[in-house]
């Protein structure tokens, strides 16, 4: 048995989970966010305790403390040494064209991410600190990153490349690279295996505060919403998803604002939070029952940005096997799957309601049509956990 430590730092939060290979059982898993702000939190599970507590959490480092705390805790921890970990695994957000697969942590490893900061300024600095701390309390453990841009990797050129001069691609790989490779990794996988057909044209939905789609054929990646960055594409909770590029040039040439605050208005202040003054979806939900008008608004949005993907990327691949929800959002919002789905049974895609408003967990059925709609949970840490030990045991 080895044990996997899977470590996800995003900017403001550091998820992660202790599980034993091959057997995929988790030992402990926790959260610790708002990572930096005025009141943080953490969580600790494992099989026997659950702890949720409010404390002030400065950084990435004492919140990779914290976690070692709690495994090695002597009363509820799961490990009695940091010698007992195997491998630590980090979920790397931006590999750019660089990494392909899950990749032994070196200096030049780290060198290459720290190259990539421009690429991924909220997400690979955080990576790459869980990654240098991680080495520091976990000596004796292998260290694997696995990043979100390497299952994008076999999109082919003409759906990666942009139409700018080619010296731009060349010289400073400006192309589409894509994100949330793991989940849409993971989700694929469970949706093959289910439809019991690898050749199966899938159009996943990864709905969470940050949002994309996937086009997939036998089981790799064709196209994808996100590009060079993280901001294109879907509507998102504070990211405004496909937007002209004059509009960003009008502001900086017109209106005088300068190109860092830009980038910050569309990470940041897009999106559902723009449209709504909420970035969560529960809230926009019961905006829309109360009527507001602002709230049925940027649903309708949402929706419509979605189905308008959906039908591209069927176009793209000839056909569709099956339309399959993923990540917060999309596992648990009936009104949006159901408004996705409207206007699309030229597609062979109806929700069936009754088994849609269904909470059940693990994969579930929802369509009345032809076409399947999946409910699928994702999993990214096990989804690392999976790729680090193959590459251990290789």
């Amino acid at each position: 048995m080895k044990k996997i430590l899977v470590i996800n730092a995003g900017s403001s939060s550091l998820k992660f989970q202790l599980i034993a290979m091959p057997e995929r059982e988790v030992l402990a898993s926790g959260l610790v966010d708002r990572i930096g702000q005025e009141t943080s939190t953490y969580s600790f599970l494992t099989t026997d305790i659950k702890i949720e507590e409010s404390e002030i959490i400065p950084d990435h480092e004492y919140a990779m403390a914290l976690v070692a705390e709690q495994l090695l805790d002597p009363i509820y921890g799961v490990i009695d040494t940091p010698s007992q970990i195997d491998t630590v695994s980090h979920r790397v957000v931006h590999g750019g064209s660089i990494f392909k697969e899950p990749t032994l942590i070196n200096e030049t490893v780290k060198e290459k991410i720290k190259e990539l900061f421009s690429l991924a300024p909220l997400h690979n600095p955080a990576n790459l600190t869980g990654i240098e701390v991680s080495e520091q309390i976990f000596p004796d453990a292998i260290q694997i990153a696995v990043f979100d841009t390497a299952f994008h990797q076999t999109i082919p050129e003409h759906a990666f490349r942009y139409a700018i001069p080619n010296e731009l691609y060349e010289q400073h790989q400006i192309r589409v690279y894509g994100f949330h490779g793991t989940s849409h990794k993971y989700v694929s996988k469970k949706a093959i295996e289910y439809l019991e057909n690898p050749e199966a044209k899938l159009v996943v939905l990864h709905l969470g505060n940050g949002c994309s789609a996937t086009a997939i054929v036998n089981g790799e990646s064709v196209d994808h919403s996100l590009g060079f960055g993280p901001v294109p594409g879907l509507i998102m909770g504070t990211r405004s998803g496909d937007i002209d590029p004059a509009a960003v040039l009008y502001l900086i040439d017109k209106l005088g604002y300068s190109a860092e605050e830009v980038n910050h208005i569309l990470n940041k202040k897009s999106g559902l939070l723009g449209l709504t003054g909420h970035s969560d979806l529960r809230e926009i939900q019961k905006g829309v029952s109360n009527g507001d008008a602002a709230c049925i608004l940027a649903l309708e949005m949402t929706a419509y940005r979605i189905r308008k993907y959906i039908g591209a990327y069927t176009a793209a691949m000839n056909g569709i096997d099956a339309l399959v929800f993923t990540a917060g959002i999309g596992e648990n919002s009936a009104l949006l799957r159901e408004k996705v789905c409207e206007n699309l049974d030229f597609l062979g895609i109806c929700i069936n309601n009754d088994k849609n408003e269904n909470t059940e967990k693990g994969i579930r059925e929802i369509q009345n049509g032809y076409t399947k709609i999946l409910v699928i949970p994702t999993n990214e840490e096990l989804e690392i956990a999976i790729q680090s030990y193959e590459l251990m045991e290789a």
